[in-house]
């Protein structure tokens, strides 16, 4: 089962939350959010380009 959709929304709602540290000047969680929401979003497109990301 192919799930990139649900990496997908997530890396959304965690560039979402990155937003909201951001304007609450939390800068700290902004970055970690925002560096997760990357790697939410790369894993998305590997497997939605039909490949095996490694690593969690």
């Amino acid at each position: 089962m192919n799930r990139w959709s649900d990496w997908w929304a997530q890396a959304a709602r965690d560039l979402a939350h990155a937003r909201h540290a951001l304007e609450a000047a939390d800068y700290e969680w902004a970055a970690f959010a925002a560096q997760q929401s990357a790697e939410k979003a790369l894993k998305a497109t590997v497997m939605a380009l039909g490949g095996e990301p490694w690593g969690t």
